[in-house]
């Protein structure tokens, strides 16, 4: 993929320059920039949940088409974690009405109902809910934690690229993540 550059210089354009830019002006080109750089985790995250390629491909496409529509109405601080986030829940949603529409053949009398098997529709409302709970803890943490764990935990960035990143030292990264990992379980536990 080439990288879009500014105009004049020989840097790439940041995720939040892009995103600024199409929420100011509209322009599709800018956002499927943007969506480009992060189709693979959209794909593979969609693998994950869907389990078949043909319906992980709908939904990049999908995913696409719904960003077109909540983005201009979104503040997004962080686009790849926010795009997780829209893609995990599309994908639950799209597992969600498969399975209301789930059917079981009864062979002796011929005809066909709603299968009682919820069981799995269960655990994903459940993750679903943890992750919601997940997502308001984040909001209470004091924002170094909050961007400590973010590049730890979400974008898998290592301690030495999380001081790169943040300016901060060693051992100050690593507190942050401690104290901040501590901070959200407590919460969670506070809250669920």
């Amino acid at each position: 993929m080439i990288p879009v550059r500014h105009i004049g210089t020989n840097a790439p354009r940041t995720d939040e320059e892009l995103l600024a830019e199409f929420q100011q002006t509209g322009e599709q080109q800018v956002l499927a920039t943007l969506y480009l750089r992060y189709t693979d985790l959209v794909y593979g995250t969609c693998v994950k949940y869907l389990k078949q390629a043909e319906s992980a491909k709908d939904a990049v496409m999908n995913i696409y088409q719904e960003l077109l529509v909540k983005l201009p109405h979104h503040q997004v601080s962080n686009f790849k974690s926010w795009l997780y986030v829209v893609t995990k829940n599309h994908c639950l949603m799209q597992l969600r009405k498969e399975q209301k529409h789930k059917t079981v053949s009864l062979p002796e009398q011929g005809f066909f109902m709603q299968s009682e098997d919820l069981s799995h529709l269960d655990s994903i409302l459940e993750k679903e809910a943890d992750f919601k709970r997940l997502g308001l803890c984040m909001e209470q943490l004091a924002e170094a934690q909050k961007q400590a764990v973010t590049l730890f935990y979400l974008e898998n960035k290592c301690y030495q690229e999380i001081t790169e990143i943040t300016g901060s030292d060693w051992n100050k990264v690593r507190s942050l993540i401690q104290n901040g990992r501590r901070n959200l379980k407590n919460c969670m536990e506070s809250n669920g």
